[in-house]
């Protein structure tokens, strides 16, 4: 087998095992140093910054229930795909961070480029399953 496909064939392997161990108390530790700026400790979009914002940050707690595609179903994918903000997908307009690049910068320096990865996506969906978990 050539060595791309190995690689590809052990990170598929992988990332089930990574995504199974994330813990909702590390993104709730993320969410508090990333995102309560803006969102508000309580994710209901009311942090300290929202007086000098332009657009409102969303309520976090309201992402399953106003999901447009299937109502009261968490909109995983979508979640992981703003947070990162490397897919294109952008919230608010494009105001809120691109946290998959400023995550993946804050590792690389660190770790080899594939663990740097890795501890990225780990990131970015420890952030996803904790505001899965505060759903109301």
């Amino acid at each position: 087998m050539k060595p791309l496909m190995i690689t590809a064939i052990g990170l598929a392997l992988t990332v089930p095992a990574v995504a199974s161990a994330q813990d909702v108390t590390i993104g709730a530790a993320l969410f508090n140093q990333y995102c309560s700026t803006c969102h508000g400790a309580d994710a209901r979009g009311e942090g300290p910054l929202t007086e000098i914002m332009l657009e409102k940050p969303s309520d976090l707690r309201k992402l399953a229930a106003e999901n447009p595609a299937e109502p009261g179903v968490f909109p995983m994918l979508r979640v992981i795909h703003v947070i990162d903000g490397r897919t294109g997908l952008r919230a608010h307009g494009g105001s809120m961070p691109t946290y998959g690049q400023l995550f993946m910068a804050e590792t690389e320096d660190e770790m080899e480029e594939m663990g740097a990865i890795l501890e990225t996506r780990g990131r970015v969906l420890s952030l996803a399953r904790y505001l899965e978990d505060i759903q109301e």
